[in-house]
């Protein structure tokens, strides 16, 4: 299964200069609990955003034109992304969760079987949009609303199926 995870405020904004425009502690836990114990793929930029490198208990599979050593080893580096297409292809039975940046969710959206949605009502200030999705080609099988606290807007997790 191939899904996209990614947070938007009501803008369609996801970025600001190589970091998250927010500070939402819940959203950080699901996107831990979704991706935990799976294979995330992103593009370098998404990769140099993590202050502590790979995220640990994942896969981390990077897209990149730089040389592999460049890496630790944990981390599998992907020059093409016909070969990234390769390495989901000789395994269909895992999960990939496409985490970043616009690039690979627009080179993916084709393949894509799962979306799994943050929206933030609130508006932000950044220089990252999501790209335009085919939203009639998905369905909505879950939500969760987190109503307004004190210290978060309103925001929920959506999950979408291609049907």
């Amino acid at each position: 299964m191939l899904a996209f995870i990614w947070a938007e405020d009501q803008q369609h904004l996801i970025g600001d200069h190589g970091q998250l425009p927010w500070h939402l502690p819940a959203d950080l836990k699901h996107f831990q609990a979704l991706t935990v114990g799976q294979t995330i793929i992103m593009g370098r930029k998404t990769y140099d955003s993590f202050p502590n490198g790979p995220l640990p208990r994942r896969q981390n599979w990077v897209l990149t034109t730089q040389a592999a050593d460049q890496f630790p080893d944990s981390v599998r580096v992907f020059n093409q992304i016909t070969a990234i297409r390769s390495a989901i292809a000789a395994a269909p039975e895992q999960n990939y969760l496409v985490i970043g940046g616009v690039s690979l969710f627009e080179t993916f959206v084709d393949s894509v079987d799962v979306l799994y949605q943050t929206t933030i009502k609130a508006s932000y200030q950044g220089d990252v949009y999501m790209p335009t999705l085919p939203w009639s080609k998905f369905n909505l099988v879950k939500q969760q609303v987190h109503p307004v606290t004190a210290t978060t807007p309103e925001f929920s997790f959506n999950e979408y199926h291609r049907g």
